[in-house]
């Protein structure tokens, strides 16, 4: 790396310093308060452990029990963990996350295959319907204390704690009230954790779904690890979700280690934000790049905190004749996290790349007006945030504050749409786009978020012409329509008329992502989507009336998609650059993907720019209209198309536009005239309705003209 580079990068090194010494927040038991306190394996367990043929180490008692999460800044108000303390606790070893796969997990005993060890993953989600293939949890053959499940590290590990779930399930409930912990070099000598000379015994679950964290209060060394069930639910089976934290053990010859290892090269904040801290980085952000970016918000959260978003252009603050305008978007769930660091990562990225000439991004900059919004939900983001990332469970901070889901918070226009169509309304009475928002909707007492009104009115102001809103929970690219068109049936193939260009788009993101067109690579939950290369019309997948994609395609021009970038949606900060590395290309060559198609400017005879002028392509029953200067884009795919341009009060003008394979949109202009009706109406308009009154001079040579044409 450069100088120069090391100097640009200064910034957000003090950043990261600043913020980690500013407000030493504390931290208590939280959650574990009302579980049973875990005391220090004695001096005899340790001898007990050096007396083994494969020895399991014991390490120094550094810990202390917290039911908190490594990845996340302190909050104000409780007491602080020591230094040591905080470097020495482990992150989690990666069941969630599937950088543990399905072979190093393994059972006593197994209900059926679809309860199978495999699916004994933290937050792992069964289908609506469950069958033998994708349930829950791990579930035991058997109700009695000699179930176990097991993990293999492949390495001896500093195993520090283990995090449990009961069973994702719509049907049962099942959940483990306590275990114990086993240890092992060989998986055939076992040493049980103990509390003086008894077996340490750890509260569990209460109920099924929040996890619930027990840390170890001295760490223990080995390769293999075992939860071993003592009491479950009365009324339910012995049924788990884990998380084993560990820290893996230098060891370069570990062909495992080796093969699964991603670096990242880029020198970036890699670390989850507090709302605070995501206004500091966006703010160091602007500092270093202040030519390019601008920071702004588009309104506020229910709880009155700002939606910030920052502009990347080479001139902020202004659209340009003939410049694209592009937006991400992340966070309208709040407790789908890596989204909002992504675009945090993304902003850093930019900056430093544009700094050090970086020729693409330059490119990109130069050509694209690029607008970042990384937390549309930050209350909901907070109540995760506290929790942290591995106790926020599946569902903790997905709404506002005031229990909406902003996603789906949007007007169904899909229905006012199709209801046109079936009764042949369309063009006549109603128009194939810009489908206006009901009044209902627009109400006061309308049941509308304020950060889903904020996002209508940012979206009707700028001339979006692509986006994506960054999801998290799988890894997969959704595309209009999100609804199914028939009524009652909730998964069904829902294509807009741009389904090609859609499909294109979609692809672009998946392909370039590491993981997502892997055919070889586990399923997050239940469902396979590499198999559709890692994309699935929203519809198809289940149905949901009011999405912001299905919204933005049909109030506006700009074509919306969602990306679900991981399969944890509120991963550890110790995976944000694999993380990272996984979305970088996605994320630029999407943006890229707003140059495809046509783009032009409708003028009039005097060379003004035409604003709401509607550019229809003919076989795609879908129009768009021009921007405030008269530009306009297009996205298409390849090919030759006729391409219309009208506008209230002018003729209709037709031409031919040829997309190419290029990256690059194709220029495609037009120049309209006004129709002689709509003179006639200036006229009139001009002399208030009444007729014309010409001098007699100028009526009599009127009449000499006319009587020299008749002759």
């Amino acid at each position: 790396m450069t100088r120069q580079r090391l100097i640009l990068l200064t910034p957000l090194a003090l950043l990261g310093l600043l913020v980690g010494l500013a407000d030493p927040n504390p931290d208590t038991m939280g959650e574990d308060e009302d579980y049973y306190m875990q005391e220090l394996l004695t001096r005899e367990q340790h001898n007990q452990v050096q007396m083994l043929e494969k020895p399991v180490a014991s390490l120094p008692d550094r810990y202390d029990h917290s039911g908190r999460s490594a990845a996340r800044t302190v909050p104000k108000g409780k007491e602080d963990r020591s230094t040591a303390d905080a470097k020495s606790e482990c992150p989690p070893m990666g069941l969630e996350t599937l950088k543990i796969d399905d072979f190093q997990l393994h059972a006593s005993s197994t209900k059926r295959y679809g309860l199978g060890a495999h699916r004994g993953r933290l937050n792992i989600q069964a289908g609506l319907y469950e069958d033998d293939l994708y349930d829950g949890a791990w579930c035991a053959g058997r109700n009695d204390p000699l179930q176990w499940f097991e993990v293999d590290a492949r390495r001896l590990t500093k195993f520090t704690g283990v995090i449990t779930q009961g069973r994702s399930s719509l049907w049962s409930s099942d959940w483990v009230t306590s275990y114990k912990v086993m240890v092992s070099n060989d998986s055939h000598t076992w040493v049980m954790l103990k509390n003086g000379s008894k077996d340490l015994i750890f509260s569990a679950n209460r109920e099924k779904e929040i996890p619930v964290r027990n840390v170890f209060r001295t760490p223990v060394v080995a390769r293999y690890i075992r939860v071993n069930p003592r009491s479950w639910f009365n009324s339910g089976s012995i049924c788990m979700r884990v998380e084993i934290l560990g820290c893996p053990l230098p060891d370069p010859n570990n062909y495992y280690h080796r093969r699964n290892e991603v670096i990242t090269s880029d020198d970036l904040d890699f670390r989850h934000h507090s709302y605070k801290e995501m206004r500091q980085l966006m703010k160091v952000v602007n500092e270093m790049c202040p030519n390019i970016t601008r920071i702004y918000n588009i309104g506020k959260s229910q709880s009155g905190l700002k939606l910030y978003a920052i502009e990347i252009s080479d001139n902020p603050g202004e659209h340009e004749v003939g410049e694209p305008e592009f937006r991400y978007t992340a966070g309208s769930h709040g407790n789908e996290v890596l989204g909002r660091e992504l675009l945090l990562l993304l902003m850093q990225f930019m900056c430093l790349e544009y700094l050090s000439g970086n020729q693409r991004i330059r490119h990109l900059v130069h050509e694209t007006r690029i607008h970042l919004l990384p937390s549309v939900n930050p209350d909901g983001y907070e109540k995760a945030f506290e929790a942290g990332s591995e106790l926020s469970g599946w569902s903790l901070g997905r709404w506002s504050n005031d229990g909406i889901d902003i996603h789906h918070n949007f007007p169904d226009l899909n229905s006012i749409l199709w209801e046109s169509e079936a009764r042949k309304w369309i063009p006549r009475k109603m128009l194939n786009h810009h489908v206006s928002v009901p009044e209902w909707y627009q109400s006061s007492n309308a049941s509308v978020a304020l950060e889903t009104r904020a996002l209508i009115a940012w979206m009707e102001k700028m001339p979006f012409v692509l986006g994506g809103n960054l999801q998290g929970g799988e890894l997969v690219v959704t595309f209009p329509y999100d609804k199914t068109r028939s009524q009652g049936v909730t998964r069904e193939q829902t294509p807009t008329p741009d389904d090609h260009v859609f499909r294109w788009l979609a692809f672009s993101y998946a392909s370039t992502h590491r993981l997502m067109t892997d055919a070889s690579r586990r399923v997050c939950h239940t469902e396979d989507f590499a198999k559709e290369d890692g994309t699935i019309n929203g519809a198809s997948w289940h149905t949901a009336a009011g999405s912001m994609n299905d919204f933005s395609y049909l109030h506006t021009n700009c074509f919306e998609l969602s990306m679900y970038v991981g399969c944890d949606k509120f991963p550890h900060e110790n995976e944000l650059p694999e993380e990272w590395e996984n979305n970088r290309e996605s994320l630029l060559v999407f943006m890229e993907q707003v140059h495809r198609g046509i783009k032009g400017v409708v003028r009039d005879l005097q060379g003004r720019g035409i604003a709401n002028a509607i550019i229809s392509v003919e076989g795609i029953g879908h129009d768009i209209r021009t921007a405030a200067d008269g530009d306009y884009w297009r996205l298409l795919n390849p090919g030759e198309y006729r391409v219309t341009a009208r506008a209230d009060g002018y003729s209709l003008v037709s031409k031919k536009c040829e997309v190419g394979y290029d990256m690059g949109a194709t220029r495609c202009d037009f120049t309209i005239g006004r129709t002689n009706l709509s003179r006639i109406k200036e006229i009139m308009e001009k002399f208030n309705k009444q007729p014309i009154r010409l001098p007699m001079r100028q009526l009599q040579a009127r009449g000499s003209r006319q009587r020299r044409l008749g002759t």
